[in-house]
């Protein structure tokens, strides 16, 4: 078992920024990445990006892509998420989850294994 926790989220105004942070229970070994996804009220849960622990190769959805940087602490088991030039639509819960055999379809909900709680974000207009 794996546990994930979240932390970082809260409101802030168009334009502003937040840093998510996502701290796990284990060690990284193998093929394990970790990604951010977001749920607003009434739709699915997308995919945000993506980090490959070792190599530290990620991934962007083109909705963050530019605005959005995923990076990780080994020696914290962190990852984190700077939000820039937040808007509106990207309030949501985000929601960050671990992939122990990462596989290249990131942006699926089924490719991973473990999820945190989720935290708000709030982009006020």
């Amino acid at each position: 078992q794996e546990q994930l926790v979240e932390s970082g989220g809260g409101l802030v105004q168009a334009g502003g920024s937040l840093r998510l942070s996502c701290t796990t229970s284990r060690r990284a070994f193998g093929n394990y990445a970790m990604g951010w996804f977001r749920q607003a009220p009434g739709k699915e849960r997308q995919f945000v990006a993506v980090i490959r622990w070792y190599s530290g190769d990620s991934y962007y959805a083109d909705a963050v892509k530019g605005r959005f940087t995923i990076s990780r602490d080994n020696a914290k088991n962190t990852m984190y998420l700077e939000m820039n030039s937040l808007k509106p639509e990207d309030t949501a819960v985000y929601y960050c989850a671990s992939d122990t055999h990462f596989s290249g379809r990131y942006d699926y909900t089924g490719e991973y294994d473990y999820w945190g709680q989720g935290t708000q974000v709030t982009v006020s207009s």
